[in-house]
């Protein structure tokens, strides 16, 4: 799975960088261009959850090889595109299917224990991460070449179907992972003879449900995917989901006007900023190898890890809005990218420790909407924060930040009940 998440966010990371420049080369305004560039946003928005949720229900196999073979069309439709409109449409089942990640992720819940996944989730975006750092390399080589854009898009598709065949050759079947939590407890006896009969009663049930719904009426899947859904909006997660909006709006803000920023306060030019990015980008990648020794070093503690990184966060952030030189810059950075990695995975881990695996898909999909919801937020709030200075979106990111670590203060009793759980069962 992890070879999969590299090959695909460095396929997409090729391309990605290249839309603009290609969709202005066709004839598009720029009113034009940026309503087609928010068509993605705003289809993951609503879809996210729905495909998340789906995956609970049909299976991780079925559903993440349909998104992949379905982004797969939507990226050799983009490799075709040769008017405004055919890149419109390729956008579409790019922006519906183009959940790989959340799968392979919800997918990882399933195989890993509890204790182990912040371990396994840090280094899952470890990889990922690699192949963002190296996309944008290959692709903006290729564009050099006549129908660079055209070729970096087929490329792009094969790898997507590479990957799904690889996710077919995967030793692993729905019952596995159905099973993995009956051995696990069975071998930690923390039930009796009784609860593990029931136990595998129940997991052979829910074996044979997700074995046949793939095959079942789609207007039964849409009903069961609602009532998921609405068993997650009724839940006590909100304060989680809130926590996971202000920390994304927050870092969001930071990286909002990061390079223009710099030129402003110390002269600094884009290359150099595009630069520090880069070598963020890659400390962001050790960050998630190291997180297994840090959560060992907090006792798997995930509440209290979340909230020293996200403390973190703010303090940093505050440097980096008042810092006095580039070198003050530079610091704030360098620690930056470990906390907001570290952050990034905590709040994950808590959804899904709070929420409970036997819905891992659907957690994992709401969480990518309100993701979404702050990527659509962020920009206008950048904006105006920025009529006032510089430093205003960082310094309003602080205030934000701020918010939710309240918020993870006022709920540290549920938090901590969780965790408490969680440690007694492994």
């Amino acid at each position: 799975l992890f070879l999969p998440s590299f090959q695909d966010l460095f396929g997409v990371s090729m391309v990605v960088p290249l839309m603009n420049l290609h969709i202005k080369s066709l004839g598009a305004s720029h009113t034009v261009a940026g309503i087609i560039g928010s068509l993605y946003g705003i289809m993951q928005l609503f879809t996210s959850t729905f495909v998340g949720c789906w995956s609970d229900i049909v299976g991780r196999r079925y559903s993440l090889l349909a998104c992949i073979l379905l982004s797969a069309l939507g990226y050799f439709l983009l490799g075709n595109s040769t008017t405004v409109f055919l890149f419109a449409i390729s956008r579409v089942p790019v922006g519906i299917f183009k959940h790989t990640l959340s799968i392979s992720k919800a997918l990882l819940s399933d195989l890993v224990s509890e204790r182990d996944r912040p371990l396994v989730m840090g280094r899952f975006n470890a990889a990922s991460s690699v192949g963002f750092i190296l996309g944008p390399v290959v692709g903006g080589y290729l564009a050099e070449f006549k129908g660079g854009f055209y070729q970096t898009s087929f490329i792009c598709a094969s790898i997507f179907l590479l990957n799904g065949g690889l996710v077919w050759m995967l030793p692993w079947s729905e019952e596995n992972t159905s099973n993995r939590n009956h051995y696990q407890d069975k071998e930690t006896n923390s039930f009796s003879a009784k609860s593990n009969h029931e136990h595998h009663l129940k997991s052979a049930t829910s074996r044979a449900v997700t074995n046949s719904s793939f095959f079942q009426s789609p207007w039964i899947q849409v009903a069961t995917v609602l009532k998921k859904i609405k068993g997650i909006a009724c839940s006590n997660l909100w304060d989680v989901f809130l926590v996971r909006f202000l920390m994304s709006v927050t870092i969001l803000l930071y990286y909002s006007n990061f390079t223009l920023a710099l030129e402003e306060r110390f002269g600094v030019k884009p290359l150099f900023s595009g630069y520090l990015m880069s070598y963020s980008s890659a400390l962001g990648v050790l960050a998630g190898c190291l997180l297994g020794p840090i959560t060992r070093l907090y006792g798997h503690n995930t509440y209290r890890l979340l909230l020293h990184s996200s403390t973190f966060t703010c303090t940093l952030i505050l440097l980096y809005a008042s810092a006095p030189s580039i070198w003050m810059v530079i610091l704030s950075s360098t620690f930056l990218a470990f906390s907001t990695t570290i952050g990034r995975t905590c709040i994950i881990d808590l959804e899904l420790t709070v929420g409970g695996n036997e819905a891992s898909g659907t957690l994992l999909g709401v969480g990518q909407s309100v993701t979404s919801v702050g990527r659509i937020i962020a920009p206008p709030l950048s904006g105006i924060a920025q009529e006032f200075s510089p430093c205003g979106p960082p310094s309003l990111a602080v205030g934000l930040a701020f918010v939710a670590i309240v918020i993870m203060n006022a709920n540290k009793q549920k938090y901590r009940s969780h965790g408490s759980v969680k440690l007694k069962n492994q």
